[in-house]
């Protein structure tokens, strides 16, 4: 069988941690933040770990990460 190939999106987007949980940033910073609150922006900086219920999609995703 042929390798597996890493969907180059989810290869940008994530990062696979030693204890196997995967990183990601925050959505919704991206553009039309001037309606959006200063407290709301703030609070999207930074990262957070992908849940549960989305890491058979994100393995599906990463099959070697």
């Amino acid at each position: 069988m042929p390798k597996m190939k890493t969907k180059s999106g989810a290869k940008k987007r994530l990062k696979v941690l030693g204890n196997g949980g995967v990183k990601r940033s925050m959505a919704f910073k991206r553009h039309i933040l001037t309606k959006k609150s200063t407290k709301t922006k703030r609070q999207l900086r930074g990262t957070a770990m992908v849940d549960s219920t989305n890491m058979a999609s994100v393995r599906a995703m990463m099959p070697y990460a």
